[in-house]
């Protein structure tokens, strides 16, 4: 295999000019279908567009680009809305735009980020990338072998995406706009509160502990679960005496436990344990411990994942507009319509069995991203030639 050496630049067409960025208030405002990226991907939808088409996004500023926890590149496509924490280009004819995503995410950067408080990839640093790149030919073959990898995934990520449209269209129509029942609460249906039906609901720990890496006790927090939740390795570790007092604040999750990003991206992260983790702690997640005598945790699950509520939430029980927060013994008070259990089971049976496939989809996208972490490096470096591969 031959490689040429280029700059970024010399790959690359560049749109940061047309970003704008919206704050957390204003989308709140302007709900929708139309993804809306910060450095790190989605982080709301909203009611317009900016971009149509098929980009790259590049972080250009966050820990994120230090700690390397998540990519720092990524493709968008359609139509979206980009904010100015994301660099937006496309490539020339001289790369591939999926091959220079693979190769910045592969890539280590550091001598490009300035900042140490608050790293930063300026669009002048990025431009000057160094890439060592094959010839285009060559990267369509390792894009042949990659891509089915990354096609099952979006593929999987898609079937969740749409599960869970499905469960709170259903949700909704059954707990909110009551259509089974003419658009009426039953009368045996009971208004009852969120401190009703949940046996805790718990503030998380606001702990910031330094790296310990030789403790086996794992400190989430709301980026860490993002994509495979407990299943992340990048989370941090703390010693055996702060996780024992961690325990008497109650920020271990038990299983069926409802965990809720309550800061800035409020109600947007929500999560359900599936399993016991007696060894984990959180870091700014409320936990709702819903009580399975009187309601389902599907059930709670989905009412907290309903977009109304969220901005009933933004409307109600939120402080702070730098970084808004849930302010939990105001929202502990919020009010719904709850039916026996036996009618809670009609409709949860079905939204257990969205989550447990859609639990399942997101293992299955785990293995397939080990396969795809094993084999990427040894192909862009020749180690394995994709001459002699019978594609």
């Amino acid at each position: 295999m031959k490689f040429e050496t280029l700059k970024f630049s010399d790959v690359t067409i560049n749109y940061d000019k047309k970003r704008i960025p919206l704050s957390t208030m204003e989308r709140i405002k302007r709900q929708g279908k139309y993804r809306y990226y910060g450095a790190q991907g989605i982080i709301d939808y909203i009611d317009d567009y900016i971009f149509d088409g098929k980009f790259l996004l590049i972080a250009e500023d966050g820990e994120n680009l230090k700690s390397k926890k998540q990519n720092i590149a990524q493709i968008a496509k359609g139509k979206f809305w980009v904010n100015n924490h994301a660099h937006i280009v496309q490539c020339n004819d001289k790369c591939r735009l999926e091959y220079l995503c693979f190769l910045l995410n592969s890539m280590e950067l550091s001598g490009y980020i300035t900042g140490s408080a608050q790293p930063k990839l300026s669009q002048s640093n990025m431009n000057s990338i160094s890439l060592i790149i094959p010839s285009v030919e060559t990267q369509d073959l390792i894009l042949s072998v990659i891509l089915p990898i990354e096609q099952k995934i979006a593929l999987n990520t898609a079937i969740n995406e749409n599960l869970q449209e499905q469960a709170l269209a259903l949700f909704r129509q059954f707990f909110m706009d009551f259509a089974p029942y003419g658009g009426v609460a039953p009368s045996d249906w009971t208004e009852v509160s969120l401190d009703d039906v949940c046996t805790r609901i718990t503030d998380g720990s606001h702990y910031s502990p330094a790296d310990v890496p030789d403790s086996p006790y794992p400190m989430y927090s709301v980026k860490d679960m993002e994509t495979y939740g407990f299943n992340s390795s990048s989370c941090k570790h703390i010693s055996e005496e702060d996780f024992r007092k961690m325990q008497k604040g109650d920020c271990v999750p038990l299983l069926n436990d409802i965990l809720v990003a309550k800061d800035g991206s409020y109600l947007k992260e929500i999560f359900i344990c599936s399993e016991e983790k007696d060894e984990a702690i959180l870091s700014s997640i409320a936990i709702f411990r819903p009580d399975t005598k009187i309601i389902m945790p599907e059930i709670l699950l989905y009412l907290l994942k309903q977009p109304s509520i969220r901005k009933d939430v933004g409307d109600n029980y939120v402080s702070g507009s730098a970084l808004p927060r849930i302010v939990l013994k105001d929202f502990k008070k919020y009010r719904f319509m709850l039916p026996p259990m036996d009618e809670q089971l009609k409709i949860g049976s079905v939204l257990h069995a969205i989550r447990m496939q859609t639990k399942a989809n997101i293992d299955e996208i785990q293995c397939l991203s080990s396969t795809r972490d094993a084999l990427l490096p040894k192909l862009m470096s020749g180690e394995l030639d994709v001459s002699n591969l019978d594609l």
